[in-house]
């Protein structure tokens, strides 16, 4: 496991309520402790239990890597692990991984990991990366950075800006939620981009709209999609924790038929 520890476990508690916009009160209420207790725990004058650390990662409804790093930071050893996908406890995982893209075609599907990074496909993702340039396809293969690099997909997304404004969206929610520094890197990276089209600061929808579709020019053809985004409900494992499936269905009936037919 790589995780790092980079203040007090106070400080740390402090910087995520913050981040969390939850006072003092509130999260000593929520965590059922006394504001004096969580007050000592914030300025180092007191030492968290275990359990307390965790009940306090619990509320502030941190993810699994970052209650780990709360843990290490007062003193504790990580509660959950971090295993690599290939290894034999994750095979269930894999399996059901690979069903759920194998079940998905002829739609696109693709897993990614807490950083965008690619980690499975299934084979009808080609359709969507068939003119990306060669070096955005070796690994790691970032699908973020692939999706609205010049040399990626954005010369074929037909709503760039909209799509663009969409994933930005997510990404820095992410980095809110997580505040990861890789991440918020690939954020900066990615709003470096060239964009001809208007990029909307808010997402407002049109007479009729009830998602961003991603309108996709193939071989000719003008392709629109809408995406599901799914976790797993329970994961006691970081890694598992930090899968991500996207699966993409036609957003009308000439691109069904496209797919279909190969």
């Amino acid at each position: 496991m790589t995780t790092t520890v980079r203040a007090p476990v106070g400080e740390l508690v402090r910087e995520w309520r913050d981040r969390r916009r939850i006072s003092q009160l509130a999260l000593a209420i929520s965590a059922d402790i006394s504001t004096r207790h969580l007050s000592f725990v914030e300025t180092g004058r007191s030492r968290p239990s275990r359990e307390m650390v965790l009940r306090l990662g619990e509320h502030l409804d941190l993810p699994l890597r970052e209650r780990n790093r709360l843990l290490l930071a007062a003193g504790y050893a990580p509660a959950y692990g971090e295993s690599e996908l290939a290894a034999p406890e994750m095979a269930l995982v894999r399996d059901a991984v690979r069903r759920l893209l194998a079940g998905h075609d002829p739609y696109p599907a693709a897993v990614v990991d807490r950083s965008w990074n690619l980690v499975d496909a299934n084979r009808s993702l080609a359709l969507l990366t068939e003119g990306v340039s060669p070096d955005l396809l070796t690994g790691p293969v970032n699908v973020l950075r692939v999706t609205l690099h010049p040399d990626g997909m954005a010369p074929y997304v037909l709503n760039l800006g909209e799509w663009r404004a969409h994933l930005l969206g997510r990404l820095r929610r992410q980095v809110e939620q997580t505040a990861d520094p890789v991440l918020s890197d690939l954020l900066t990276e990615l709003r470096g981009y060239p964009c001809a089209q208007p990029v909307p600061e808010v997402e407002i929808p049109g007479p009729g709209d009830i998602f961003v579709p991603l309108r996709y020019r193939h071989r000719g053809t003008e392709l629109s999609f809408f995406s599901t985004v799914a976790t797993f409900g329970t994961p006691l494992d970081v890694t598992v924790a930090e899968l991500v499936i996207e699966s993409f269905y036609p957003a009308d009936p000439a691109t069904a038929e496209h797919l279909r037919q190969g």
